[in-house]
């Protein structure tokens, strides 16, 4: 099967770890090998002296972690809402009950950020919520822009990096963030299963709070500081975890793995124009290209796509869009076949 969703093609020795036995964790070697995925973790993120929790769970459940125990201690939180996961942090605060500012922006398009500005001015919240790459649309926000505005307002700021994270060049400490959330199955480019919370330096010391048993910060990096998970862990993908920080390590990091999706996007994108396909995103990340055709609900495109060949790209909200992930591994010559299935499928909808 050729995949452009999350995580798209995995490399063979990573997928191949999820097909052998799996080994006892409450070991030292089992500790010292997520004390190793860590700091090479807040290394690719560049957050020097901060401190990570890998949570077996979903991104949504590590965003869950977030609100529960650094949200709910400030008084009014400014959430930036472009898509699904914008929805998702306007959502979670209101599930806890915490006041949030709901910065509505419209679909596929970047936030107004003169009126972002006055209302983060006006609003006066603690903490602002948003997206790197809002991944329902595909566009990317200008994180530089928004940290200005935190910085200026005295706005504690956390975002969301989930597909952005080794897809967009991403410095936390240079950038001001005091916590980032990611997941396995984007950049990382393994399995789904595992999110990781970042925490700056500047929190350590935080007062944080107690709202959830199993997200519990202080909790988890109690065990973490040892290498070890208070509750059982999807073992194998936390080895999974390891080998692919290692395999990127040894590649050249973040930068390499950065220039690999930009390039694998810059391909696509090139095919998009020659069909003549919308790409919709005021501001596309190189993670996702989002493609209007001439499809309709029935997702013809998509359905033809599995059943013809073997092949597997993402909905979007809109009908007859489709957003292809550039993360997992594809040839340039892989690109150019999916496009042009792509093509053959939407000539004979006419």
């Amino acid at each position: 099967m050729e995949s452009y969703v999350f995580p798209g093609n995995i490399d063979e020795r990573i997928s191949s770890i999820g097909a052998a036995d799996i080994p006892y964790m409450r070991t030292d070697e089992f500790s010292a090998i997520n004390l190793e995925s860590s700091g090479i973790l807040l290394d690719l993120i560049h957050c020097k002296g901060g401190r990570t929790i890998i949570y077996t769970g979903s991104g949504t459940g590590a965003m869950t972690a977030i609100v529960e125990n650094y949200v709910s201690t400030k008084k009014k939180a400014l959430a930036i809402n472009g898509g699904s996961f914008g929805q998702r942090w306007v959502d979670l605060c209101r599930y806890y009950g915490i006041p949030v500012v709901d910065f509505k922006v419209e679909f596929t398009h970047e936030p107004d950020y003169e009126r972002l500005a006055a209302t983060v001015a006006d609003e006066k919240p603690d903490v602002l919520l948003c997206q790197h790459h809002e991944t329902s649309s595909g566009v990317l926000y200008d994180l530089e822009r928004i940290s200005g505005i935190c910085r200026e307002n005295g706005t504690s700021l956390v975002a969301d990096v989930i597909s952005s994270f080794l897809a967009e060049p991403l410095d936390m400490d240079g950038l001001g963030i005091d916590i980032c959330v990611t997941s396995t199955q984007k950049g990382l480019n393994i399995p789904p299963g595992l999110s990781i919370v970042f925490l700056s330096k500047r929190l350590e010391g935080y007062r944080f709070a107690h709202r959830g048993f199993y997200w519990d910060f202080e909790t988890n990096l109690d065990n973490l500081r040892r290498g070890q998970t208070p509750f059982s862990p999807a073992t194998t993908i936390y080895l999974q975890l390891n080998a692919r920080l290692r395999q990127l390590r040894e590649e050249g990091g973040e930068q390499a793995n950065i220039l690999r999706v930009r390039h694998n996007a810059e391909v696509f994108r090139e095919e998009c124009r020659k069909y003549g396909w919308e790409m919709p995103a005021e501001n596309p990340s190189f993670a996702v290209t989002a493609i209007q055709t001439g499809d309709d609900e029935r997702r013809r495109i998509f359905k033809g796509l599995a059943e013809r060949f073997d092949t597997s790209i993402m909905p979007c909200g809109k009908p007859g869009m489709y957003r292809i992930s550039h993360m997992g591994l594809s040839s340039d010559e892989q690109t150019r076949l999916l496009a042009e299935r792509i093509h053959i499928l939407e000539t004979e909808l006419q």
